[in-house]
């Protein structure tokens, strides 16, 4: 998988890149937890999320935030993480004019940069979004959340508790026109130690259930004249 560096708003990013064969194939970007906390695009759930887009035929990238590896400037407390991850996608896309949809997947501080992003681009058609954290983001901008996407967490993450991720969920699932999935893995903690394949399996059967035109909202009835 190649090795790229693109150009990013603080300097340059270094990425993973794999493009798909087929031009118009959809688009996965991959967004890592906490840099302040050890989180980078090597993280292992975050490469797993990059083979399952990868093995289903998306072009897919997933990089470093500002200031961690090779990627140059200073952490930013989100907004300069979030225009970081804008630049990534811009540059994907410039080089895959003819993908017309993308995916967008995060891990704990990844998510929320993820779901920000998804509320900016409305070629993103769907998300995953690991362990978000509520209690310590303010998710408020998600007014309407215009993708139908998977919220999934364990039920002993005592980063991002239970009820906070439930609050979430429960405030997403009132909107019309999108469907939002929560799936909850016991005993898993906020790092899903000892269940990060249970994790990558509940993500791959929802991707595969979306790719296969399942989990999406019914259509509004029409009104009879």
């Amino acid at each position: 998988m190649p090795e790229v560096i693109f150009n990013g708003p603080a300097g340059r990013l270094e990425g993973r890149y794999q493009p798909s064969k087929e031009k118009s194939a959809p688009i996965a970007i991959i967004l890592h937890p906490h840099p302040q906390f050890g989180g980078t695009m090597n993280n292992q759930i975050v490469y797993q999320l990059f083979y399952m887009f990868q093995k289903r035929g998306f072009t897919t990238l997933r990089f470093n935030f500002r200031g961690i590896g090779r990627s140059q400037g200073d952490f930013d407390h989100g907004a300069g993480e979030l225009s970081d991850a804008a630049s990534a996608l811009d540059w994907v896309q410039s080089l895959h004019p003819d993908s017309k949809s993308c995916w967008v997947a995060g891990y704990n501080f990844g998510a929320w940069i993820g779901m920000q992003l998804l509320m900016r681009r409305p070629e993103i058609e769907g998300f995953i979004s690991i362990a978000p954290q509520p209690n310590t983001y303010d998710f408020s901008f998600l007014a309407p959340c215009p993708s139908s996407g998977l919220i999934i967490h364990g039920d002993a993450d005592k980063v991002a508790p239970e009820k906070d991720v439930q609050g979430l969920v429960d405030k997403l699932k009132t909107q019309k026109g999108i469907l939002i999935t929560h799936r909850t893995i016991p005993g898993a903690n906020h790092f899903f130690s000892g269940q990060t394949e249970t994790l990558l399996t509940e993500c791959e059967d929802y991707l595969d259930r979306r790719l296969d035109g399942e989990l999406v909202p019914e259509p509004a009835a029409k009104r009879i004249r």
